[in-house]
């Protein structure tokens, strides 16, 4: 018999159970907190040493999760031994999704050192900024990243790793490879690590032009990752089924679409499959057909990306030529998915049911989650307000609450909500107060408890999962001569989301175009913050009375969908 789901979110919270709650102090404030999570990450980790069974695929490799963690272990002697790494000290990860990635990150963590997710994407000097700002120890990274940090780091005194550094010959200086300093068999030092000791700093995109740095505790992720479990459990107990894993017949296994320096490719997919003890398929880059292939060959059954990457699958020529019944979850967050592409996932799979998740760095990904029938009848909806241990307002622009079905910002309260932003205590206090978090986000809760999201305080751009400020863009774009004025702003894509526009007016008597700006502004921007569409104009832009510019009013002038 089918429950309701507050019925279910009670009995799977409640005494005794496995996902109980129960309130304690955290930084002197009564905190929803699971009873039965592992104290840190160092514990939940430590469940893998000996285990056999598998854990990654990447391309022809197969790691157990026994030798995940000799190779962390082994690391871990190293960065104490070798380059005096203590308790507190930040590492930077800078590389694609690699195992390595994955070793360096739980060597880091096992020995109470700070891992610090550099953005793979990122230029010399954003890597450069990061380095500086999170005063890195050392940066562990493949080689193609040890091209772009190498300078910067080594002008630091950083010391750096290199994995996979078979081609770098001879080594550039101050770079060790990973084979020659890493010996197997060397043991874990033995750290003292606290649940309120910092774990990781994730870098999200700054208004300002720089990006903050997330610092996020051992108790805010271990707190994440059982709700993301439970969300799960309180599902199935709806249905009378056990969904964690969500396989079914088939044996529960997640494919690796998103990049491991995203939160959500971190924490609820590569640390969930750790803590559950699931296989997880590594992709290196994403690819539609290739993403296809190992769902038939791995027989995947869980999908977490953002929409585009749905719709890139559906999409596919080669969507037909292969067999994708054991998926069961297609889906993931990042980005508002069209109510289209809800409509498509539920009728494009065999068992597949379309699901989603509202959450941010800032919540180490933990929010609201949508799927199955609730998903199909709401689909313009991100999921239920009320869940486990968060707490979700809607809130005027002083503070106060709104009435229900009322427009206004999210803020949100949570034992998994992030300690700080790494040294901007002003953008800490601006957005973290008495421990609930400004979203930044406008959205309504209707009367039956479903959020909404429909637009965004922020000047922001999401296109496919990235946070793209208009700040830090047209920054960048007021470094070229020939521009007088630009906005930026998004404008709607159907597989991205949004993508990412600007118009500008140039100075008098200079002939910037399009080409010329871009391969200017790749030169200090990721290529995804790159504006793809590009208007220029003779005319001052519109401002409204306080002088602010009228980005709607452009978007609607130079980029609006023929009718």
């Amino acid at each position: 018999m089918s429950q309701t789901y507050e019925e279910a979110l009670a009995q799977v919270t409640g005494p005794g159970q496995m996902f109980e709650v129960v309130e304690e102090l955290v930084d002197g404030r009564p905190t929803r907190v699971f009873s039965h999570a592992p104290p840190t990450l160092v514990q939940m980790l430590a469940g893998a040493r000996g285990d056999e069974s598998e854990f990654l695929v990447y391309e022809d490799e197969r790691w157990t999760f026994d030798r995940t963690m000799r190779n962390a272990d082994a690391l871990a002697y190293t960065l104490v031994h070798t380059y005096g790494i203590n308790k507190g000290d930040r590492v930077g990860i800078a590389m694609r999704n690699l195992p390595e990635w994955i070793v360096s990150f739980a060597a880091i963590l096992s020995i109470g050192a700070v891992s610090v997710s550099l953005n793979a994407w990122w230029t010399e000097s954003e890597l450069d900024y990061a380095i500086e700002d999170s005063g890195l120890s050392l940066l562990i990274a493949d080689p193609e990243r040890i091209e772009r940090a190498h300078a910067p780091a080594h002008s630091r005194g950083v010391p750096m790793i290199v994995v996979r550094g078979d081609q770098l010959d001879p080594n550039p200086t101050g770079v060790a490879r990973y084979d020659e300093v890493v010996e197997l068999g060397n043991p874990l030092p033995v750290v003292e690590v606290a649940p309120g000791d910092d774990a990781t700093i994730l870098y999200t995109s700054g208004t300002t032009g720089f990006p903050k740095g997330a610092v996020s505790t051992h108790r805010a992720i271990v707190n994440a990752l059982m709700g993301f479990w439970c969300n799960t459990t309180v599902q199935g107990v709806r249905k009378g089924e056990d969904l964690i894993g969500t396989g079914g017949a088939f044996a529960p296994c997640f494919i690796l679409i998103v990049p491991l320096f995203h939160v959500t490719g971190c924490v609820p997919v590569m640390l969930s499959c750790f803590g559950m003890k699931l296989k997880l398929v590594m992709m290196h880059r994403w690819d539609p057909e290739n993403a296809l292939r190992l769902i038939e060959s791995e027989r995947v059954t869980t999908f977490v990306g953002v929409p585009t990457q749905s719709w890139d699958l559906l999409e596919s020529p080669a969507f037909s030529k292969y067999d994708t019944s054991s998926l069961a979850s297609i889906g993931g967050g990042g980005a508002p998915a069209p109510a289209k592409l809800v409509t498509r996932v539920e009728k494009g799979f065999k068992r597949g049911r379309p699901n989603i998740g509202y959450g941010m760095t800032e919540t180490n990904g933990f929010g609201p989650g949508h799927t199955g029938d609730d998903y199909v009848n709401h689909p313009n909806s991100t999921g239920r307000a009320r869940i486990s241990i968060m707490d979700i307002e809607i809130r005027h622009e002083d503070g106060s609450p709104v009435p229900t079905g009322t427009r206004g910002q999210i803020w949100m309260r949570s034992a998994a909500v992030i300690r700080c932003y790494w040294n901007k205590p002003e953008a800490t206090a601006e957005t973290i107060v008495d421990g609930w978090l400004a979203s930044g986000d406008l959205g309504r809760i209707d009367d039956e408890g479903f959020l909404y999201i429909e637009d965004r305080a922020k000047d922001m751009v999401l296109r496919a999962g990235e946070n793209v400020y208009c700040a830090e863009v047209e920054s960048a774009i007021y470094e070229h001569g020939d521009v007088y004025e630009a906005a930026v702003f998004g404008v709607p894509h159907e597989r991205l989301g949004e993508e990412v526009a600007c118009v500008i007016l140039r100075q008098p008597g200079t002939d910037l175009d399009a080409d010329e700006l871009k391969d200017f502004l790749a030169e200090s921007l990721a290529p995804f913050k790159i504006p793809s569409r590009i208007a220029f104009t003779d005319e001052q832009l519109p401002r409204n009375a306080s002088g602010k510019i009228l980005k709607r009013t452009l978007g609607d002038l130079y980029f609006a969908a023929p009718t």
